[in-house]
């Protein structure tokens, strides 16, 4: 890994390029994975370590398991809390149109996934014209039932997440490097589901390497199409398109 990698954009949202390079900085913990290592954070930029990748194979799928749990068993303050140093608010998307992630502090995940997650994205569909009021009426019905939906991970304790883990912010070198993250204090079931959405390469041995570092709460296979209604709605709202489809879908399979 050798030279520099900038991300910029004139006009970003305040705070934008702060919140990431905190997000990174507190991702780099013993014994967790590799995180990309911030070298330079602007107003309107953001310069790390370049990342040549390589590809993985199931070994080190298996061991970045193992440290994807090390990770999480970091914790964070609350669920919604953000890094030290990242501001008021996070920020979930990409460089050109972030949504606004709302922080916080809640002492349980069900309300903090209502009330900072699913209530949120939906007025952000609404605003954006993506999503309807019908699309809205079935999000809180999944609100209320989230405490019954959580089942026996509802007690866990705040992890520290990467936020927004879908296999293309896992860059292997051959380890997994983390990058472009949306780190909060969330339920570890929650970047599982989203490596679980658009398919990393060998899930398998990742959830392994996980499991024998951290067995999952029973039941955890039956809660992942829970934990991807955030991403996807957001998907829909960002992009419009098959997503909105899919995340009505979802909404349906969830028993609303």
């Amino acid at each position: 890994m050798t030279g520099v990698h900038r991300k910029t954009r004139p006009g970003a949202p305040a705070g934008f390029f702060a919140v990431e390079a905190a997000g990174l900085r507190w991702l780099d913990v013993p014994g967790g994975p590799r995180v990309a290592r911030v070298l330079d954070v602007g107003a309107t930029h953001l310069d790390v370590e370049r990342i040549r990748p390589s590809t993985a194979t199931p070994a080190d799928a298996h061991m970045f398991g193992r440290a994807l749990a090390v990770l999480h068993d970091a914790g964070a303050p609350a669920f919604g809390a953000l890094p030290p140093g990242a501001g008021a608010s996070g920020f979930f998307g990409p460089l050109d149109d972030p949504l606004v992630m709302v922080a916080g502090a809640w002492d349980d995940w069900p309300t903090f996934y209502a009330e900072a997650r699913l209530r949120p994205v939906v007025e952000q569909g609404l605003e954006r014209g993506v999503l309807t009021r019908d699309d809205a009426a079935a999000v809180e019905a999944v609100c209320d039932r989230l405490g019954t939906l959580a089942g026996p991970s509802v007690g866990e304790p705040p992890a520290r997440l990467h936020g927004d883990l879908w296999s293309g912010n896992v860059l292997w070198c051959p380890d997994g490097v983390l990058i472009d993250p949306a780190a909060h204090g969330g339920h570890r079931e929650t970047d599982l589901a989203m490596l679980a959405l658009f398919g990393a390469p060998h899930l398998e041995e990742i959830l392994a390497g996980y499991t024998e570092a951290h067995p999952l709460t029973p039941g955890w296979q039956g809660r992942v199409r829970l934990h991807q209604l955030y991403p996807l709605a957001a998907h829909a709202v960002l992009f419009g398109g098959g997503y909105v489809g899919q995340t009505r879908r979802l909404l349906e399979e969830l028993g609303v």
